[in-house]
């Protein structure tokens, strides 16, 4: 009865600590524009907010992870929680968009140690035959977040400002802090006593930023400079994992772990192929179809109410049947669904963009928990911070590179400029690139999630 009362504490915490970081990240699309015309930022500008969040977060998403296996996971995420609610009161109160940019920094920096040590207490608790169930729970949670935040983000940007999006979710912040010091029993360390690889973290977080960084101001020679010495950094990281005794990363969970190497490349894949699809629709329904960010957040919910809909059941039915073919069929779906966006027109009705939302966000569902079922169930008990850090990691990373991709595109056929009609058609052929891009990822994707079943 103890046991089966601290699973239900452990999954309920996780559930709303999960809800909070997805929930701002999708309400935050909507306000943009309000954004842009605040700050007077320019579009290459814009697309750095959601992005220095996703930096912060891939920067500390690893170490982080490898930390809370030494020192204690229930501590990172208390601690991870706090840095969150602080940076949105920050936001709240920003005056300039420097400091505005900050305060998203170090709320990636929260977020880094909240949903991948949530993750890792999960997998410590629950078993390997109810381990999918209790994901599936949590990543549904994660969709409501998606899909309440454009909605929600809407009405508080139209009747407030969108400063009124931070403001709300300090209160959420705090009741998790609550819920996570008195209500979440116990400790988990399971790597206790080895040493935490410092050279190995600044070596992992410089290569992200100075990659990311070159990515932004492509096609300048110094992009390639710079995106050369990340990649040198990198090469650095690895080199200096197959020495040290305590790595951030045990490579040999990517050499050696066949199912974990795969599941974890058709999550970079998938989540590059996604992320920034709500951050331009979002674009394109204010700009081009003249939507108001109320309007925009009600259409762009369809996508994330899909996916939490179907994410338990998808869970669930990894514990039962091969998670590799749930997990192709969704990134097939998904790829579809991609490809038809590409052909959106500012005559194509709000119905059948609506659909094809829809759409995407089965296909996500029936690829998201299954994966990341496979990937915890895959290695040991000892390594489960380590490899929800490196599932958060791919994440992250793949949502940059989603930016990356999208930045590049504006850089491309936009520039430097604000979106005004003028450039309304520029807009539209980054659109179809874009989308165009992401479908062929996907392609990729199904793959890498075939591979592993073979």
């Amino acid at each position: 009865m103890e046991n089966t009362a601290k699973k239900r504490s452990v999954l309920f915490v996780a559930t709303v600590s999960s809800f909070l970081t997805p929930f701002m990240v999708s309400a935050i699309n909507v306000a943009l524009p309000d954004m842009q015309s605040e700050f007077h930022l320019d579009a290459i500008t814009l697309a750095w907010i959601p992005t220095a969040y996703l930096l912060a977060y891939a920067v500390f998403v690893l170490p982080v992870g490898r930390v809370a296996d030494i020192v204690g996971r229930k501590k990172i995420f208390i601690f991870g929680i706090w840095l969150f609610t602080i940076s949105s009161a920050l936001a709240v109160i920003s005056s300039s968009k420097s400091i505005f940019l900050l305060s998203r920094v170090i709320q990636g920096m929260g977020s880094s140690m909240i949903f991948p040590s949530s993750l890792a207490i999960l997998a410590s608790v629950f078993s390997e035959q109810e381990r999918g169930r209790a994901i599936g729970i949590t990543v549904a949670s994660v969709y409501i977040g998606l899909s309440t935040g454009p909605f929600l983000g809407g009405i508080l940007t139209d009747h407030f400002t969108w400063r009124a999006i931070f403001l709300v979710t300090i209160p959420v912040g705090m009741v998790a802090i609550y819920l996570s010091t008195w209500k979440l029993s116990g400790e988990w360390i399971e790597a206790k006593g080895e040493k935490i690889d410092v050279v190995g973290s600044v070596l992992y977080g410089a290569a992200i930023i100075v990659i990311v960084y070159g990515i932004s101001i492509l096609p300048s020679f110094e992009s390639f400079r710079d995106i050369l010495l990340g990649l040198t950094l990198g090469g650095c990281f690895i080199w200096w994992e197959w020495k040290v005794s305590s790595p951030v990363i045990n490579l040999e969970l990517f050499t050696q772990n066949r199912i974990f190497a795969l599941s974890s490349l058709a999550a970079l894949i998938n989540y590059s192929a996604t992320f920034a699809v709500t951050f331009m629709l979002s674009l394109y329904l204010q700009y081009i179809k003249g939507l108001t960010p109320q309007a925009c957040g009600l259409a762009l919910m369809a996508q994330p109410l899909v996916m939490a809909i179907c994410s338990p059941m998808a869970g669930k039915l990894s514990d039962r049947v091969r998670p590799g073919r749930i997990a192709s069929l969704g990134m097939a779906i998904t790829a579809a669904g991609l490809f038809a966006m590409a052909f959106l027109t500012p005559q194509t009705s709000i119905a059948i963009i609506v659909s094809n939302l829809a759409f995407v966000g089965l296909g996500y569902a029936l690829f998201a928990s299954p994966n990341m079922n496979t990937i915890m169930n895959s290695v040991e008990s000892k390594f489960y911070g380590v490899a929800s850090g490196i599932a958060g990691s791919m994440r992250l990373i793949g949502n940059m590179l989603s930016m990356g991709t999208a930045t590049v595109v504006f850089s491309l056929y936009i520039g430097r400029v604000q979106i005004t009609p003028q450039y309304y058609p520029a807009f539209l052929r980054s659109l179809k690139t874009v989308f165009l891009m992401f479908a062929l990822f996907c392609v990729a994707g199904v793959f890498a999630a075939r591979a592993r079943e073979k």
